[in-house]
């Protein structure tokens, strides 16, 4: 069950706040041999590995048009209906994200813009196993589609039967995703970062994944390619005081515990009466989990945190940075806009983790390991390039021409300066 830890002072934060390590030297060394192995052997290597890891026979590595019909009569009216209002509210939201730059006169005559440009080729990956992210592939290809992305391919292990879970199939086909390949791991990291006869390279690679798939992503940017974010185990953090009712907090905290035995949970309260009953809570929520193998070890690594007062609470969950951060207070309104290191924020007693984990609009792909001081959640922008353009005439040209001039010859470069001086007579 999770620890309490009373009172700790400011600077036992960081050692008390420190995540699971993630990606060892072993797991780097065998994901290195696996990337040279796919970029050796292709298709061929892909085909080994889905033998060795998922025990699948496969001939070939893309999903048919005839698979991605069947899936649509595999999964259920009522998990269709779902899956269709979720793409909905995550297709409302992301749409409002688009934006027109407009046209800056810095001098006249010297007009400055900028342009948002597609990523021409886009790398999906969903995990699959016992736990297939089919709304992961929502808050990936429906902003990846809005953006206007060319080429969206999208990667993801087989069953031991070569066949992917319908429901992945059927979400991909909602959205209008249809280049589906059988492949999983770091080597699905790798086919969409190297290419291979059947799976095309891509520009940028999005998704989750295990430590496998954390160190290929971190692995593959060395070969220029770009990823969505730093990534590590999926963590929450609630922050509550007296008005919070006991059995939603548990409930928030197993919600992200089920996720695996390295995922976090924490709570922060000045509250001790508010910890003990939420101890309470976890112990009977717990009991009528179906993944509480999981979840059990994930709670022994979490931590209950009273603090002295709720200014320091809201110091520590700052110092923090979690990637899902739930306020259950009285004055949620008033402290969420003391938060300026958080990947999601969730408001009130009735907004949980899980809202936004699938049909409240907003994404779940959001930066871990305390990466949310400096990063951001996916977005339209994340599947878009900025490009600045400028345009001078002769007369706006003239204008700034000194200055350019002055400039160069101090930083020692002539030639910078003749391009200027050539063009007015200087």
């Amino acid at each position: 069950m999770m620890r309490i830890v009373k009172y700790p002072q400011p600077n036992e934060w960081k050692q008390l706040l420190a995540r699971a390590a993630t990606a060892n030297d072993n797991v780097l060394e065998k994901v290195k041999s696996i990337l040279e192995e796919v970029k050796k052997n292709g298709d061929k290597a892909l085909k080994r590995f889905a033998k060795k890891w998922d025990n699948a026979e496969l001939t070939e590595l893309q999903v048919t048009k005839e698979e991605m019909e069947e899936a649509v009569t595999l999964v259920s009216e009522e998990l269709k209906e779902a899956i269709q209002q979720a793409a909905k509210n995550i297709e409302k939201f992301h749409s409002r994200q688009m934006f027109k730059e407009e046209l800056v006169e810095t001098t006249p005559g010297i007009v400055c813009w900028r342009k948002a440009v597609p990523i021409e080729k886009v790398g999906l990956y969903i995990p699959g196993g016992n736990a297939p992210l089919f709304s992961s592939l929502l808050m990936m290809g429906i902003p990846a589609i809005i953006a206007g992305c060319r080429r969206i391919v999208l990667c993801t292990p087989p069953t031991k039967e070569g066949k992917i879970n319908p429901a992945i199939l059927y979400t991909a086909s909602l959205i209008g995703i249809a280049e589906i390949y059988k492949t999983g791991g770091a080597q699905a990291i790798a086919a969409m970062a190297f290419g291979t006869e059947s799976i095309p390279a891509v520009n940028k690679i999005f998704g989750p994944g295990n430590n496998f798939v954390t160190a290929a992503k971190q692995l593959v940017q060395q070969y220029g390619v770009a990823i969505d974010m730093p990534a590590g185990p999926s963590e929450v953090l609630v922050l509550a005081d007296e008005t919070a009712n006991a059995g939603f907090a548990a409930a928030d905290l197993l919600s992200q515990a089920e996720h695996g035995a390295d995922s976090q949970a924490i709570l922060v309260t000045t509250e001790e009466e508010l910890a003990l009953q939420v101890q309470n809570e976890l112990q009977q929520q717990l009991s009528n989990l179906s993944r509480k193998e999981l979840a059990t070890p994930s709670l022994s690594n979490s931590l209950i945190i009273i603090t002295k007062n709720f200014a320091e609470a809201i110091e520590l969950v700052n110092e923090y940075a979690p990637e899902h951060l739930i306020i259950n207070c009285r004055f949620a309104d008033v402290i969420a806009e003391k938060i300026v290191n958080a990947g999601s924020v969730f408001i009130g007693a009735y907004t949980p983790e899980a809202a936004g984990d699938y049909a409240s609009g907003t994404n779940h792909v959001l930066p871990t390991n305390g990466f949310a001081k400096a990063y951001s959640g996916l977005s339209i922008e994340s599947f878009v390039k900025k490009i600045s353009f400028q345009k001078i005439s002769a007369e706006g040209l003239k204008i700034i021409s000194s200055t350019i001039i002055t400039m160069a010859e101090a930083e020692g470069l002539d030639a910078h300066a003749n391009a200027i001086k050539i063009r007015s007579n200087v």
